[in-house]
Order: C-alpha cells, then sequence, then structure tokens
C-alpha cells in the first residue's frame, strides 16, 4: 500500500496524518546574550511544542528593517523601532535587553565633555536603534553617520568619525582600543527617571500567528532563557561562539548584563520604562507613527 506524504501507515494499514510543524524563523543578533536566550532552541534542549526554529542572524538594525516588512515571524527588534511595526507585530513579555544604569557609550580617542558632543560627527549604528533615540533624547541635535556597528570603533580609534555610539561587547572592550567614554546613556536614562532600566531591544511575535501559537512560543521563548539561566556554564560556552574578542569572563559578564530578570519578564518598571522611552521619542519628534504598546 502507497502511503501519501506527510501520512504514516498504523498497524491495521490505514494511513494517519503525521503532525507537521509549524516553520517558524526566529530573527536575532549575532551576539552572545542573544545566542545565549536561545542556547536551548538552538541545541533542541527543550520541548519545542510543535514548532520548528530556523535561527535566522542579522545585526538589529537589519532586523527592524526585516520587520517593518513582516518578514519573519519573530525578531528581535530595536524598542524605538517598535512603533513602525506594531500593526504588524505584538511584544513579547520575555526576550527584552534593558540596561540596568549601563547601557550604549559614546566613546572618543580624547576625554570630552557631553557638552562637546553636539560639535561632533558620531558614529551610530542604526537611526532606528533604541541607541540613537537615547542618544538624541539625551543631548539633542548632533551629526551622525551611520556604520555597521561593530566596525564603529575602527572608525573612531582611525579618526574616520570624533566619537562613536557602541553597543553590544564594544561596552566592555572600547578601551582596549584606548578610547574614551565620554556618555553612559544607561546611566543618563537612570538618573533621568529617578531608577527606570534603558529599554533597548525587544523580541516581538507576528499578530497573524493567532492568539493560541502567539501563547505557545510565549512559553518556549521563556522556556529557553530559563533553560540558559539554569545550565549557565554550557549556555555560556555556546554563546561564546558568537562573542568578538571576549574571553569567558567577559562574556559572562556582558550577558549577565542583558540577561536577567526583566530577560524572563520585563515586569512593571520594564513596561513602564518602555512606555516612557517611546513616549520621550514622540515629544522629541522621533516618532511619528499611531501604535499599540501591548505584552504578550
Amino acid at each position: 500500500m502507497s502511503v501519501e506524504p506527510g501520512s504514516m501507515q498504523s498497524a491495521n494499514g490505514t494511513a494517519s496524518a503525521v503532525p507537521t510543524k509549524t516553520h517558524i524563523r526566529l530573527g536575532h543578533s549575532p551576539d552572545p546574550d542573544d545566542a545565549f536566550m536561545f542556547y536551548a532552541l538552538a541545541k533542541g534542549l527543550i520541548d519545542s511544542a510543535g514548532f520548528e526554529f530556523e535561527h535566522v542572524l542579522d545585526d538589529i538594525e537589519t532586523l527592524n528593517q526585516r520587520a517593518l516588512k513582516g518578514e519573519l515571524e519573530i525578531t528581535a527588534v530595536s524598542i524605538h523601532a517598535f512603533p513602525g511595526i506594531a500593526d504588524k507585530y505584538a511584544l513579547l513579555g520575555s526576550g527584552g535587553s534593558m540596561g540596568d544604569n549601563y547601557g550604549p557609550m559614546v566613546v572618543c580617542t580624547e576625554q570630552k565633555t557631553v557638552e562637546d558632543l553636539n560639535s561632533m560627527t558620531i558614529a551610530v549604528p542604526g537611526l532606528k536603534t533604541s541607541a540613537f533615540l537615547a542618544l538624541k533624547l539625551a543631548i539633542g541635535t548632533y551629526k551622525y553617520k551611520v556604520i555597521p556597528f561593530d566596525e564603529i570603533i575602527p572608525a573612531v580609534t582611525s579618526g574616520e568619525v570624533d566619537a562613536g555610539l557602541i553597543i553590544h561587547e564594544g561596552q566592555l572592550t572600547y578601551a582596549q582600543s584606548g578610547l574614551k567614554s565620554v556618555l553612559d546613556l544607561g546611566v543618563w536614562w537612570n538618573k533621568k527617571t529617578s531608577g527606570l532600566p534603558l529599554p533597548l531591544g525587544g523580541n516581538c511575535v507576528r499578530r497573524d500567528l493567532g492568539e493560541q501559537k502567539i501563547r505557545d512560543l510565549s512559553r518556549v521563548l521563556k522556556e529557553s532563557i530559563q533553560y540558559s539561566l539554569d545550565h549557565r556554564e554550557e549556555a555560556v560556552a555556546y554563546a561564546l561562539e558568537f562573542g568578538r574578542g571576549l574571553d569567558i569572563p567577559l562574556a559572562d559578564k556582558f550577558i549577565g548584563m542583558y540577561v536577567n530578570d526583566y530577560t524572563l519578564d520585563y515586569g512593571a518598571d520594564g513596561r513602564e520604562a518602555i512606555r516612557l522611552f517611546l513616549q520621550e521619542g514622540e515629544a522629541a519628534g522621533m516618532i511619528s507613527e499611531s501604535f499599540k504598546l501591548d505584552f504578550v
């Protein structure tokens, strides 16, 4: 007896359907913190709940642009970019990156003041990154040049630009290149808001997947984060493959900065920080879209 594709033959010779897995493209940055979060999914260490995950690795600004087109079922995005995709995506309650009194930094080859920055050309990692918005809120108008995030430190050291707005592991390694910190935006935001964390990135799920799949995906992703936190040593070792110039102690430190209790769940402070950050962005004219801010 022939059996149709996608079927299996039961003991009595009749064909029965084999459950097919739902293919989910999961977009995230090729960085230690994201790799750490999704270690269990990448290695098949937890129940995928009927989903088959394809990991799509891109820098955050590329993911922001892909989200505008609704390309990926789940994707990391900058919080700054969320209003432009809120019609297509909802924010997952887990998987976010928050800077708790630390965050993206502006660095120079020589020690400068914050007031000096307005007359400089600053390399930025993308116009929809949260770092770009935070710097605008902190210092107002400034000249900028968009450069891929992993090329910003070399651009500063070579003199191509006067200063650089650094994200990811550059926040821990910039001094190795002889650079000086001028402004830590996480510290600035913490003081401005009397203790709130700086919202940087979030994981979004496409609304057209439907309520049940969205709930199931939210649970699976949170379980993946929890697994890594519970099996930290092995998850850090895996994430180190994605750490540019990081040894195990530095990778562990960086991961701890951006995969923590806020990553498991934004909580009341995290949600309030996101609302306030986007509200400030609207007031500054950096966000013009009408949007619905909802969390799965």
